[in-house]
C-alpha cells in the first residue's frame, strides 16, 4: 500500500473511532439522564418497563393499576414540608383510627406512592397503622431536580420522620418503609442517630450502592459495557450529585443502625438482583431477619406470597414494639 492510502486508511480507523467515542458519550449522558433527572430522556422512556419488570406477569401489573387506583380515591391528607436544603417535598397522611404505629413508606426510582403502595396500604392501615406516604425528591409533586438514589433522601426522610413525632406528639412507635430505591432510603437513614420510638425498618428489594446497581443494570439489563462507561458515569454523577456514586451506599449504614431491619427480596428479580440483600443483611449490625420470596421478581413478594409476608411484618412488629 502506498503512503498515501496508508494515511488514508488511518484517517479512517481514526475517524471511526472519534465517531465510536462520541455515540459511546452521547449514550452515557442519557444514561446519566435517565437514571438520575427527574425528566426522564424520552429515548429512553420506553426502556423503563423493560429494566424494572423483566418478565412481569399482567395480573401483577393490573393489581398495582387497581390498587393503586383504590388508594388514590381514599380521604388521605396532603401535607408538605421544607428539605434541608429548600425542596417543598409533599406527602400524604392517611391516619388510622385507634392507631397502634405509625408506617412512613418511601416509593421506588421513577415509581409513585400510590404504585409502589396501593397493595399493601390496606393490610397496613387494618392492622392499626396511619401512614405517611412521602412523594421522593425530583419525582411527582415533590420539588428537585436529581433523585440521588438515597444519599439525600435519607434526610428527607429523616425530616418526615421529625414531621410525624410533631403531628402525632411522638405517641406512636414507628416504622421505616421502603420499596427498591425506597429500600435503600429507608436503610441509608437508619444509620443516623433516631428518635427512641423509630422501632424497625421493613426494606423490599433495595439495592446496596448507585454504582452496584447502575453497573448490573447496564451490563445485564442493558447489554453495554461498563469499564470507560462507569467511569464517565461516576464523573457524570460527582458533578451533579457531588459524590461518588460508590459512596451513595447502604453497607456503610449498616454498620451504625441500632434498630431492628426486615429484608425482603423475591429471588427473580432482575432489576435488583437479590444477592444486594443479602449484601445488605451479611452487613447490618443490628437485629435482622431476612424474607426471600422464591420465584418474585421486582416488587412482586407481596403480591405472590402475601399470606407468608403478612405474617412475617406480624412478628416483626411484635417484637419490636
Amino acid at each position: 500500500m502506498s503512503k498515501k492510502g496508508v494515511l488514508i486508511g488511518t484517517g479512517i480507523a481514526v475517524a471511526g473511532v472519534a465517531a465510536g467515542v462520541a455515540v459511546s458519550h452521547m449514550i452515557t449522558k442519557g444514561l446519566v439522564k435517565f437514571a438520575i433527572e427527574r425528566d426522564m430522556p424520552k429515548s429512553l422512556e420506553k426502556q423503563r418497563p423493560k429494566l424494572t419488570q423483566g418478565d412481569r406477569v399482567k395480573a401483577f401489573q393490573e393489581c398495582i393499576t387497581e390498587t393503586g387506583k383504590a388508594l388514590l380515591e381514599k380521604d388521605i391528607e396532603k401535607v408538605e414540608i421544607r428539605s434541608r436544603d429548600g425542596l417543598r417535598l409533599v406527602g400524604h397522611w392517611y391516619p388510622c383510627e385507634n392507631a397502634k404505629r405509625v408506617i412512613i413508606a418511601m416509593h421506588g426510582w421513577r415509581s409513585a406512592w400510590y404504585m409502589d403502595f396501593g397493595m399493601i396500604a390496606d393490610f397496613w392501615h387494618n392492622e392499626g397503622c396511619s401512614i405517611l406516604f412521602a412523594e421522593q425528591r425530583a419525582q411527582n409533586n415533590s420539588e428537585g431536580e436529581y433523585m440521588t438514589f438515597g444519599y439525600m433522601e435519607r434526610y428527607d426522610c429523616l425530616d418526615w420522620i421529625y414531621w410525624v413525632n410533631e403531628r402525632t406528639e411522638s405517641q406512636y412507635s414507628i416504622y421505616l418503609a421502603g420499596v427498591s430505591m425506597g429500600a435503600s432510603t429507608v436503610l441509608m437513614t437508619a444509620g443516623f442517630p433516631l428518635p427512641s420510638n423509630v422501632r424497625g425498618v421493613m426494606a423490599d428489594c433495595g439495592f446496596t450502592c448507585a454504582y452496584d446497581e447502575w453497573r448490573h443494570v447496564v451490563k445485564n439489563n442493558m447489554k453495554l459495557s461498563y469499564g470507560l462507561r462507569g467511569y464517565m458515569i461516576d464523573r457524570s454523577c460527582q458533578k451533579k450529585l457531588h459524590v461518588s456514586s460508590k459512596d451513595i451506599t447502604t453497607l456503610t449504614a449498616m454498620k451504625y443502625s441500632q434498630i431492628p431491619i426486615l429484608f425482603i427480596h423475591g429471588t427473580d428479580d432482575k432489576f435488583v438482583p437479590v444477592r444486594m440483600t443479602y449484601e445488605n443483611y451479611h452487613a447490618c449490625t443490628s437485629p435482622k431477619e431476612l424474607l426471600i420470596i422464591p420465584g418474585a421478581i421486582h416488587g412482586e413478594s407481596y403480591f405472590i406470597e402475601k399470606e407468608k409476608y403478612e405474617a412475617v411484618t406480624r412478628s416483626f412488629w411484635s417484637k419490636y414494639e
